[in-house]
């Protein structure tokens, strides 16, 4: 950790993101790739589901319903990402030692090099649409706009959370 003194919020923030509780959701690589393709799929059906709604013209109330319901879950899912990477995204930087700040920007740079193809198969998914229909999807455009804007948000935490390594286990065993 940096020079800089811990605030009481960052204190509390570091004893949440390494409380071990929710480990049996990480504890293990393939866990750890099932949370983060749980989350992506929660926050695809969400997005599914606002999209939805917001092309039919906001009469589906239980698309609403729906959404709200699986915003538990979801919520479930970025904590257990978050615990898995022991706060990498959600700490401030005076509160990581040398080793999470140099992971956290690798995990930051992936991220971007992923969210510039995500956002360039998106521009040219909507110039492809609207050359082959002969006018622009404008009403696909919010939409789009929105869930690139949920990608570029998330992709940090979705990278983290695949890169995060198994915790090192003790050895019982090998006794000096």
């Amino acid at each position: 950790m940096t020079a800089t003194r811990m605030t009481r919020y960052d204190r509390s923030m570091l004893r949440l993101m390494n409380d071990g509780r929710g480990r049996p959701l990480y504890a293990t690589a393939a866990r750890r790739r099932l949370v983060v393709a749980a989350h992506l799929a929660l926050t695809a059906v969400i997005g599914g589901l606002m999209t939805y709604f917001y092309l039919a013209g906001r009469e589906p109330i239980w698309a609403v319903a729906a959404m709200a319901v699986l915003l538990l879950p979801w919520m479930v899912a970025t904590g257990a990402i978050n615990g898995a990477t022991r706060g990498l995204l959600e700490l401030r930087e005076h509160a990581l030692d040398e080793r999470q700040s140099a992971e956290r920007v690798r995990v930051q740079a992936r991220a971007h090099r992923a969210m510039t193809l995500i956002l360039a198969a998106a521009v040219a998914g909507l110039l492809i649409t609207g050359a082959a229909r002969g006018d622009a999807p404008v009403a696909y455009v919010a939409p789009a706009l929105i869930a690139v804007l949920v990608v570029h948000w998330l992709m940090p935490l979705w990278v983290a959370g695949l890169m995060a390594q198994d915790e090192p286990c003790e050895d019982d065993g090998l006794l000096p």
